[in-house]
């Protein structure tokens, strides 16, 4: 399902293997690497993004969410949007990927869930206020 959504700030999905262990996905290369390595990485020769490219980063990742929440004929909630899921293609155009805890916008589906969802270590601040 995810292969069939296009966009610029998307990763593209080529193909999977579900056959063995361990399962893989093969996405587009991007020779960037991802935005975390990108903003953590302590390597030399690491990449320095000055302001404007922080910018350019911000609103791709903002134009993704749009084309996942709005536009898109699949209504796409992705839900664990971290910098080591946004990726960063040779000229540092993002593309958000790991679409694991995707949520599909169904119309009919009237059911809000609470339950908190992401990666162990990784929450938004508002949680942290809820549930402490």
């Amino acid at each position: 399902m995810i292969s069939a959504l296009q966009h610029p700030n998307l990763v593209r999905l080529y193909g999977c293997c579900v056959e063995g262990s361990p399962l893989l996905l093969v996405y587009e290369y991007m020779e960037n690497n991802s935005l975390a390595h990108v903003l953590f990485s302590e390597k030399e020769g690491q990449l320095t993004l000055d302001w404007p490219t922080r910018h350019k980063i911000c609103v791709g990742i903002a134009k993704g969410l749009a084309f996942l929440h709005e536009e898109s004929p699949l209504k796409v909630g992705h839900i664990d949007i971290k910098t080591t899921n946004i990726l960063l293609d040779k000229d540092m155009n993002p593309k958000i990927s790991d679409f694991g805890l995707a949520k599909l916008d169904e119309k009919e589906n009237t059911h809000i869930s609470t339950r908190v969802a992401g990666t162990i270590g990784y929450m938004a601040p508002e949680y942290a206020l809820w549930f402490s």
